[in-house]
């Protein structure tokens, strides 16, 4: 038998890589996971399908790309790390007439290589190590926050997401209704309660108030198999089906194979534009949100994990470099997008794994004609989904145990909401929080801790 210390140096390296590739896709539940995946998109389809309708985003090319990207985090974390659209360059996209897709990947390609250099330098895992952690907690209530009231848009109002607007109220009925908005609500809740370990805790207190008697089995083993049912799946499903039945002839005119994939021809106006009116507002909520946050609430769902932000950040970095240069959306983590797939039962990266490889099957089996079903989807039961992505997120605050932090985080969270700003709430929020330090100058305890509640 071959002795471990004669194995070659590469073989070692080699099995080491293949054994965490194996733990990071690990899963105990296929179907949780599954559910899981589908958590993110509530952001996801809306942003890409207002990109494809006003600006020709070429949605095949977007598909192929952001598969690739789902299967490469899932595998490298081994966490349901989303891949979300880089927001405030999809909002300046569809706002602005004049901003297309030139700018649009100009925009991604610049934001992506500041995250870069700011990760392979060291500077990210710094900046990451200072932030305090209530200002980080403010940033992710109003991110949060942020979602909910966009879905609650979605659930109220008919969208043209041509135009990022709302057009009218929702019918109660129809196959796009308020009502169906509102029943998709009630069976989420119904089955997953207030969070994927809701019912666990349930089935722990039902043992110990009744004891091991039939009845209490029999309820137990109905809150298992009502807990296990896949609910976010079964929606997605349903909306599927639903877009079919609307438009059936979208499927009819499916056109097999992939969109063509071509170099985006980038101008010296169009690289100037894309930075100021694209880079600059999309850089702070990148820095703060797609890696910060996303950082922080790794450690908080994951403790196990060792996920940094210079890792973070070079993986945003790298996958914008690459893909922006063939026309695939710019794209980013997003804690939203974690927190949701979390929600739904995603516990590790085969979540997002598989993800990924159902939008890289469809981009190269049907490219950009998935667009006609896309647009018959039910965007009430889209706005479900991302109601429920962003309350979870918004429900990480809840760690904040003193007043004083509690006060740092709202002034954060509540400048960030009605400045639109996710850069004036973390300045608001730094102010506070070293004020209030400053208060406490006399003891010297506060002295010699003025700058730091350090992030894990």
């Amino acid at each position: 038998m071959e002795n471990p210390s004669q194995i070659p140096p590469q073989n070692n390296k080699f099995g080491h890589f293949t054994n965490k590739l194996k733990k990071n896709l690990a899963f105990k539940s296929k179907w949780a996971e599954l559910n899981g995946a589908m958590g993110d998109l509530g952001t996801y389809i809306p942003i890409v399908l207002a990109l494809t309708l006003a600006k020709d985003l070429n949605l095949g090319t977007t598909l192929i790309f952001t598969g690739v990207y789902n299967f490469v985090t899932g595998t490298i974390y081994g966490v349901p790390m989303p891949v979300q659209p880089m927001k405030s360059i999809a909002a300046e996209a569809i706002s602005n007439p004049n901003f297309g897709i030139p700018e649009v990947m100009a925009a991604g390609i610049c934001t992506a290589s500041i995250l870069f250099v700011l990760g392979v330098s060291g500077l990210m895992q710094l900046v990451y190590k200072l932030i305090p952690i209530s200002v980080v907690r403010g940033i992710q209530l109003a991110q949060g926050l942020s979602f909910a009231m966009t879905a609650v848009k979605y659930v109220r109002n008919m969208q043209d997401f041509s135009k990022s607007k709302s057009a009218g109220e929702r019918p109660w009925l129809g196959l796009d209704g308020l009502l169906l908005a509102l029943i998709c609500a009630c069976f989420i809740i119904l089955i997953n309660g207030s969070g994927c370990d809701d019912y666990n805790n349930d089935e722990e207190e039902t043992e110990a108030d009744f004891g091991p008697n039939l009845s209490s089995r029999r309820r137990r083993r109905l809150k298992k198999i009502i807990s296990s049912l896949p609910s976010a799946f079964i929606i997605f499903l349903l909306g599927i089906v639903l877009a079919i039945i609307r438009g059936p002839k979208a499927v009819k005119d499916f056109k097999f194979g992939p969109s063509s994939i071509e170099i985006v021809k980038i101008s010296k106006h169009s690289w100037k534009e894309g930075f100021i009116k694209g880079t600059i507002p999309q850089l702070p909520l990148s820095i703060l949100n797609s890696v910060i946050a996303v950082c922080k609430l790794s450690t908080d769902l994951f403790p196990e994990k060792d996920i940094s932000a210079t890792s973070v950040s070079v993986t945003v970095g790298l996958m914008n470099l690459i893909g922006c240069w063939f026309g695939g959306m710019p794209c980013c983590h997003g804690a939203g997008g974690l927190a949701g797939q979390y929600k739904f039962g995603g516990r590790s990266g085969f979540c997002v794994a598989i993800l990924g490889v159902f939008k890289l099957v469809l981009g190269l089996v049907l490219g950009s004609s998935m667009l006609k079903v896309l647009v018959q989807f039910p965007v009430g039961v889209l706005g479900v989904l991302l109601l429920f992505a962003g309350i979870e997120l918004a429900m990480c605050c809840r760690d904040m145990s003193s007043k004083e932090d509690s006060f740092v985080m709202l002034i954060c969270s509540g400048v960030s909401l009605v400045g639109s700003s996710a850069a004036l709430g973390f300045l608001s929020g730094i102010v506070v929080y070293f004020l209030l330090r400053l208060r406490k100058l006399g003891d010297a305890h506060s002295c010699s801790t003025i700058w730091f509640h350090r992030n894990p």
